[in-house]
């Protein structure tokens, strides 16, 4: 199976249309941080607005992707996309304004937008064909990974050499072409919401909490990296200025790691592959924090965002079994959600670790935290109990998860037992990582 099954114009104009999207989500915290340093209480006025403005993406997609509805899902994502457009244009064009409105228009530039990533990435799979979702989820996380290796260089770029509030504006005139291209992509994407079987919402997406924890569990591990690495390289006496290298080249390796899952078939159940992938990176990052030279720093790094370029996207596509089609885009806006909310937390237990602690210990923390959180969430998933209650497998028997494996076992003509359930897998397929 190769990318070429995936190459059409709707997946390039989705492509375009995923960029003018997701590029302002990237330079956000950057931009903000730049547009209120020249002023009083400067830098911590700029994480303030940057924590605001995450915030407002967790509240967003938490409650935005839940009320996703499949056949209606064009105007929601542009009214969503609009509103967050004007959020941007604001605070690029006010740097001056009090503090607490930068922080109201911060919170609805993350917020509006909240669901966008999901309906996106719905749509996406609706593009493809159901063989190839693994190719298209590849191709977008190598999307994503290269726009934030991009990002903080143009936001740097611009503010520090035009003007600290162009990067804000030219965020906002991105967002506002992808509302003009969402006319280019499908009206919404199929799903009959029978599928559900007459369950909440809110109850169906409960039931998918661990594919969350290590969801987030896998992000966390890289934000606290990213956050403690300045830190770190002070401790071993090396040329804080190397961050920025280090940091595009785990950008670069988790682009590559992406593009690698989806160029073959990987042998194992999803949950298996998460979770070797998210040791392997616990692994690398452990060795980052005694690594005592920037080669072997960049080395571990690399290999980390490789890895978790794997873990990341089995996530996903657990999501696509244990979720019913008219669940999915909500369950790919809590994980957003969930991830983010990871990054937060990563942030807030780095700032508390590094007053206490060296940087190598607060790395060595946040890794064994990560390890207990996805053995947490693993286990959790392969526990047998009821239906309605416990671990992924306990949907099995009945409700929208069975519905599903009965669904894909019927199209794909063949069966595997996976998390303890008959779940479907086509002929000759295996699980990828």
């Amino acid at each position: 199976m190769s990318y070429r099954e995936i190459a059409s114009r709707g997946t390039l104009t989705w492509a375009v249309v995923a960029v003018g999207a997701r590029m302002p989500v990237a330079m956000a915290p950057l931009a903000v941080v730049f547009l209120v340093r020249e002023r009083e209480g400067g830098y911590a006025l700029g994480a303030i607005l940057a924590a605001v403005y995450v915030i407002g993406e967790i509240v967003g997609a938490a409650l935005l992707g839940m009320r996703m509805r499949p056949e209606r899902a064009r105007p929601q994502l542009a009214v969503g996309l609009g509103v967050g457009t004007a959020g941007f244009a604001a605070l690029g064009a006010l740097p001056d304004a009090p503090a607490v409105v930068l922080a109201a228009c911060a919170f609805v530039a993350g917020g509006a937008p909240g669901a966008a990533p999901g309906g996106l990435r719905a749509i996406l799979n609706s593009l493809v064909p159901e063989r190839a979702v693994a190719q298209a989820m590849s191709a977008e996380s190598v999307l994503v990974f290269g726009i934030w290796a991009i990002a903080p260089a143009a936001v740097t770029g611009l503010a520090l050499g035009v003007a600290p509030g162009l990067p804000l504006l030219l965020a906002a005139a991105l967002m506002g072409l992808s509302v003009a291209g969402l006319w280019l992509l499908p009206a919404g994407w199929k799903a009959d919401e029978s599928d559900r079987d007459g369950e909440p919402m809110l109850r169906i997406l409960a039931r998918a909490w661990p594919v969350y924890v290590t969801g987030a569990a896998g992000l966390s591990l890289l934000a606290l990296a990213e956050l403690v690495l300045p830190a770190l390289l002070e401790q071993r006496e090396i040329s804080v200025g190397m961050s920025g290298p280090l940091l595009a080249g785990l950008a670069v390796s988790s682009a590559a790691g992406s593009f690698v899952y989806g160029l073959r078939r990987w042998p194992g159940r999803l949950r298996t592959q998460s979770l070797v992938c998210m040791l392997g990176v616990s692994g690398c990052l452990a060795a980052v924090a005694v690594l005592p030279t920037a080669a072997w720093l960049a080395v571990g790094l690399a290999c980390a965002g490789f890895l978790q370029a794997g873990s990341m996207l089995t996530r996903n596509l657990t999501l696509r079994e244990v979720l019913p089609p008219s669940a999915l885009a909500a369950g790919y806006s809590l994980m957003y959600a969930a991830v983010g909310a990871g990054y937060a937390v990563s942030g807030s237990m780095a700032g508390a670790l590094l007053s206490v602690t060296t940087p190598s210990t607060a790395i060595l923390a946040g890794v064994a935290l990560t390890v207990v959180l996805t053995l947490v969430g693993t286990l959790a998933e392969v526990r047998p109990g009821p239906v309605g209650g416990g671990g992924l497998a306990a949907a099995s028997g009945g409700g929208a998860v069975g519905s599903v494996a009965a669904k894909v076992a019927v199209e794909g003509g063949g069966e595997g037992e996976v998390d303890g359930v008959v779940e479907a897998e086509r002929p000759g397929s295996e699980r990828r990582c």
